[in-house]
């Protein structure tokens, strides 16, 4: 059996994967929302959600730094990665040891074909579709429910010491753009860009992640005086995890309004 996946990889199976490593926390997530919950045999240690799924797993590493003999000691049938997420040395070497499928994802579009195409290499399509559909039902209410706010001029903070932003040609811009949100991040070939306050100060409205540096709420008083402006603490996974976390999203999405 032969996959193209979202880097134009070829990636060939001899059978249907039924032993999965997965190095990307959002699509563990999703695998098991595909009832393949016995069938993941390793996870990163940020692979946070279900909650109790690492206990029941083996911990292979993280996502930039992983245990390669670990990882061949399970015996995987297929080892799922991210082009953001792992980096291309780590699936190069992952290559020797079984099969690597790669997304590579900034659109719900992606997302979606994301979800089928996983649910075509195990042969859940029936569950990749119901939840697609799901996402793309919730998506369309959302739009509905947002089509006349006002337009916002926003930065969305991913990191401190020193200041850093969402670009474009990213995921979380995508969603953005979805929440009637006005990135001021504007060069197309910057994704992560470092920011000074005073262009922080140009914002309406200034999003802190809780994901990938732990912003907390005292982050957002504290910036809040300084620039006398809205700063909201916002939960990152439902800005960057694009698996079936999208379907929780856009109901999340309405408490930012």
């Amino acid at each position: 059996m032969e996959f193209v996946d979202q880097l134009n990889r070829t990636v060939t199976f001899t059978h249907t994967p039924s032993r999965i490593i997965s190095l990307v926390p959002s699509q563990t997530e999703l695998l098991v929302a595909l009832g393949l919950r016995k069938n993941i045999v390793g996870v990163t240690k940020f692979c946070v959600h279900p909650k109790d799924l690492r206990k029941e797993k083996t911990i292979v590493g993280g996502t930039k730094q992983v245990d390669f003999e670990k990882i061949k000691s399970l015996k995987p049938d297929i080892i799922i990665c991210n082009k953001e997420e792992n980096s291309e040395e780590i699936v190069l070497q992952l290559e020797n040891v079984a099969p690597v499928w790669v997304s590579d994802i900034t659109t719900i579009s992606e997302s979606i074909e994301m979800i089928l195409q996983l649910g075509k290499i195990f042969e859940v399509d029936g569950r990749a579709l119901e939840i697609t559909a799901n996402i793309k039902l919730k998506l369309e209410g959302f739009k509905e429910y947002v089509r006349d706010f006002p337009s916002k001029k926003v930065l969305y903070l991913i990191w401190k010491n020193p200041y850093m932003a969402v670009g474009k040609n990213t995921f979380i811009d995508e969603l953005l753009q979805i929440n009637n949100f006005e990135n001021i991040i504007i060069k197309k070939n910057s994704r992560y860009p470092e920011v000074s306050i005073e262009l922080i100060k140009t914002a309406e409205l200034v999003l802190l992640s809780t994901e990938p540096y732990p912003f907390k709420k005292v982050d957002a008083n504290v910036l809040a005086e300084e620039l006398n402006s809205e700063v909201k603490l916002v939960d990152g996974e439902f800005f960057s995890w694009y698996g079936s976390r999208l379907i929780k999203a856009f109901e999340y999405f309405k408490e930012l309004h």
